[in-house]
């Protein structure tokens, strides 16, 4: 993170929490351990394995991974 009033850094940073924020979390949680929880499966398991983005060119960040990874020597 970098000093206020510099968006630039911060940009991937701002847009990720922005998707979590408007995607996901819509209600309080009941406690501190189970936002943890719940926050963890949202990325391991929909935001990394089955979101698609469209600066990966509509592929899933695991997806993007494994072709990258079949296509370097």
């Amino acid at each position: 993170m970098s000093a206020t009033g510099n968006c630039y850094d911060n940009a991937m940073k701002e847009s990720f929490f922005a998707t979590l924020k408007t995607e996901f979390v819509v209600h309080p949680f009941p406690s501190h351990a189970q936002a943890r929880t719940t926050i963890f499966e949202y990325i391991e398991v929909f935001y990394n394995r089955q979101r698609l983005h469209s600066a990966l060119c509509y592929l899933s960040p695991e997806q993007f991974k494994q072709l990258y990874y079949s296509l370097t020597p």
